[in-house]
């Protein structure tokens, strides 16, 4: 198994919080691409052929701009923050009919003393959510064994935002309900920064997009989509 991230990676992804302007990252730009565009982008190429037998619709996509790896430019048009960088990496393995329209995603995130792994979709649309709830209303007992079995509680937890007050419309019980309160549907696990730098991290990738599959699955029936 190789090795992608080490811990010069980190050590920069330390610095840039440190130095989040555009001075000191055109100084240190080579170090970014050395150290974490570079391995990022052999990960996300390595992980091609696990996700291809783990869905044919899903891609791991190389592109430096529109693929799989996000920017480390933030978009700080309606932020507060107006610090320019990210100070961490991530990639989302996407459906290849996701420009079309929203659709759930795998999902790996590098930072300092932050890295976890999963899936799901994040900040879904209104006609989006709607169309996820009125499906989990209807198929709940499929949902339950996606997020319920033991090969997903054993390391996954589900995320995210959830509104305070029950949806009206909705005639489910109690458990089901805190589901349809989510105004996200992701599960992540997290794991050390240490394992990220060593040869673990390729094989650990793999078995958690393998656990989280079914919630993928599942949300993709939801909207229609192919999995």
């Amino acid at each position: 198994m190789s090795i992608y991230f080490t811990r010069a990676s980190f050590r920069f992804l330390r610095d840039l919080r440190n130095n989040n302007h555009r001075a000191w990252f055109a100084a240190n730009k080579a170090r970014y691409e050395q150290t974490v565009r570079e391995p990022f982008l052999h990960l996300i190429a390595d992980l091609q052929p696990a996700l291809a037998k783990i869905s044919t619709h899903y891609i791991a996509d190389l592109r430096t701009q529109g693929g799989s790896m996000f920017r480390i430019h933030r978009d700080t048009r309606y932020a507060s923050d107006k610090t320019p960088y990210k100070t961490w990496a991530a990639a989302r393995l996407f459906h290849e009919h996701h420009r079309q329209q929203e659709a759930p995603s795998f999902y790996m995130h590098f930072g300092p003393g932050d890295c976890f792994v999963g899936g799901g979709i994040w900040h879904p649309g209104p006609e989006t959510l709607k169309r996820i709830r009125a499906f989990l209303a209807n198929n709940p007992a499929t949902w339950k064994k996606a997020t319920r079995s033991k090969s997903f509680a054993a390391h996954f937890a589900l995320g995210g935002e959830s509104l305070i007050r029950d949806p009206r419309g909705f005639e489910v019980d109690a458990d089901l309900m805190q589901d349809i309160k989510r105004k996200d549907f992701v599960a992540s696990e997290r794991f050390a920064e240490a394992l990220a730098c060593s040869d673990e991290l390729t094989p650990l990738l793999i078995d958690r997009f393998k656990r989280v599959a079914p919630m993928v699955d599942y949300l993709c029936a939801s909207l229609d989509l192919d999995f």
